[in-house]
């Protein structure tokens, strides 16, 4: 059996970034960016007032000094003369400040009456304009690799920027495979349950930015595993859930390998998850997890996850491990790396009290993985301990 840093060193040897495709920049919220983005243009690209009211000269602004109004700049339509000794422009947020203008006293402090007006109030020393470009500036970049937020997308617009240039998603293929499985919404016969992993599975790696299929139930027999692999062409990874064991049953190895699937390793030393195996089916990575849904999901997290981060070119595949202070006493771990379904609160991290990896209830409360070592001793409440968050 490998570590679990080992196996993730192998997974990433079975994988490579894909390549760029461009996309509409409405669609490219929750894209991975593939290469520099440029602003076309200045942003403000004039300069701007940021208040309401007057644009007139800095060194004529005094208390009960008087101005004419000669006229109005809005924004989308700025005043185009200019502005002379004792005169003002009415001017709205956002708009052009006009020729011969370097400040902007806010509405509030003057009275108008006709077309003149008093500054009634000593204004602020601000000068209440933008200047050009103090946003950014024609040639500013955005650099991947990087995850497109709402603010980015904005930001891009604003920069009149129309298609963006981002990482392919990888397509993932998810195979279910045993006699026992139905999916949701059927009606299970009396030894069967309901396939839960793919789902679990899918949204899992859909929300890292992957394009997951969900392949039909392969049954316990060769035919079915092959027609299952046959329908997986294309993908950039093949997931099966079940089956990689050592059972009567558990025919996933002799299939993959029958078709030419190099094996890379199998075995794991943790829990829960030791079956896990891995390879290379033509150009396509394919891992097989274990069946047990608590294992499969934490394989998830592990090893598809950064598998689908590395695809899309993310720096940080994995993040980093924290640290927190039990809230309860931990026994003793065994030979294998450990990760423990967990909950984090403001008291620290406690263990959830059954770690059976049948257990999605469990899986589903928890909201940390506790990271245990092998042959970690026991440890009392206090003591710091790292996790994941989940």
């Amino acid at each position: 059996m490998i570590t679990v840093e080992e196996a993730r060193a192998l997974l990433f040897e079975l994988i490579s970034t894909l390549p760029a495709e461009t996309v509409a920049l409405s669609d490219a919220a929750g894209r991975v960016l593939a290469q520099d983005i440029e602003a076309t243009r200045d942003q403000p690209p004039f300069e701007a007032s940021s208040m309401d009211g007057y644009a007139l000269k800095a060194t004529e602004v005094e208390l009960h000094a008087m101005f004419k109004v000669i006229g109005e700049s809005a924004a989308g339509n700025r005043y185009t003369g200019r502005v002379g000794p004792g005169q003002a422009v009415r001017i709205f947020t956002g708009a052009p400040v006009p020729e011969g203008a370097d400040s902007v006293v806010i509405q509030e402090d003057t009275e108008r009456r006709g077309d003149l007006i008093t500054i009634s109030d000593l204004p602020s020393p601000k000068t209440n304009i933008r200047p050009s470009g103090v946003d950014f500036k024609a040639g500013t970049k955005i650099s991947p690799p990087r995850r497109l937020r709402a603010e980015d997308i904005a930001l891009m617009a604003a920069m009149n920027v129309a298609t963006v240039p981002v990482t392919r998603k990888p397509v993932v293929a998810l195979i279910s495979t045993g006699d026992e499985l139905v999916m949701p919404g059927e009606t299970p016969g009396p030894d069967q349950i309901i396939a839960s992993n793919t789902f679990g599975l899918k949204a899992l790696l859909e929300d890292a930015g992957a394009h997951v299929r969900i392949l039909p139930v392969a049954r316990d027999t060769v035919s079915s595993l092959e027609t299952a692999f046959g329908l997986a062409e294309g993908a950039d990874l093949v997931v099966t859930i079940g089956g990689a064991s050592v059972g009567d049953y558990d025919l996933v190895s002799d299939v993959s390998t029958g078709l030419g699937m190099e094996q890379s390793f199998y075995k794991i030393r943790m829990r829960p998850g030791k079956p896990l195996m891995a390879g290379r089916l033509g150009q396509t990575a394919m891992v097989g997890l274990p069946g047990n849904p608590v294992s499969a999901m934490v394989c998830g997290y592990l090893f598809l996850l950064p598998m689908v981060r590395r695809m899309l070119g993310v720096e940080q595949v994995l993040p980093p491990l924290r640290t927190a202070r039990l809230a309860e006493p931990l026994g003793e771990n065994g030979p294998r790396e450990h990760y423990m379904r967990a909950m984090l609160d403001e008291t620290g991290i406690r263990a959830c009290s059954d770690q059976d990896s049948s257990l999605l209830s469990v899986l589903a409360q928890a909201n940390a993985l506790l990271v245990r070592i092998p042959h970690d001793p026991a440890r009392p409440a206090g003591d710091e301990v790292q996790y994941l968050p989940i």
